[in-house]
């Protein structure tokens, strides 16, 4: 009986360790391209990870996203601006993206590297996702930070 009372005393405090960790990945606030459209693939949330990007590494943007229609391919485009200016434009299979078909409630995780002299500061990113006809299925925006320190290299 001790024994069971010392591992749940156990599990509490690993939970509540984990819960006052800093967390890597944080929710971003994301507006639809066109105000008031319907589209048919809404997003419930984005996130970044690690949240700043950090230069030269790998960052990760996951996108949640339902939809009532049975996707089965399209693509994911992506524009990236720093202030006003263009900056990087790629386009990814959607069922590189996510599984597909991709109907109910699915998740579209795309990973970027920046170059280490991305200059740091906020940016925008344009997702669009568009069907096998080229139809908008849905566009966001949202803002993510490049963090002002660069990974130091190890010789």
């Amino acid at each position: 009986m001790a024994s069971n009372q010392h591992h749940r005393l156990l599990l509490l405090l690993a939970a509540v360790f984990l819960l006052l960790l800093p967390s890597t990945a944080t929710a971003t606030a994301v507006e639809y391209c066109k105000k008031g459209r319907d589209y048919p693939v809404k997003v419930s949330g984005v996130e970044v990870v690690p949240d700043p990007v950090v230069r030269g590494e790998p960052a990760t943007f996951k996108i949640s996203a339902s939809t009532d229609k049975n996707i089965t391919k399209g693509k994911l485009v992506i524009d990236v601006t720093y202030f006003i200016f263009h900056v990087h434009s790629e386009t990814h299979n959607l069922c590189d993206e996510t599984s597909c078909p991709a109907t109910g409630e699915f998740v579209l995780a795309s990973e970027q590297t920046l170059p280490s002299f991305t200059p740091p500061g906020s940016y925008s990113i344009t997702m669009k996702l568009l069907g096998d006809r080229n139809e908008e299925l849905t566009c966001i925006s949202f803002e993510f930070s490049i963090g002002f320190v660069t990974p130091v290299a190890t010789s």
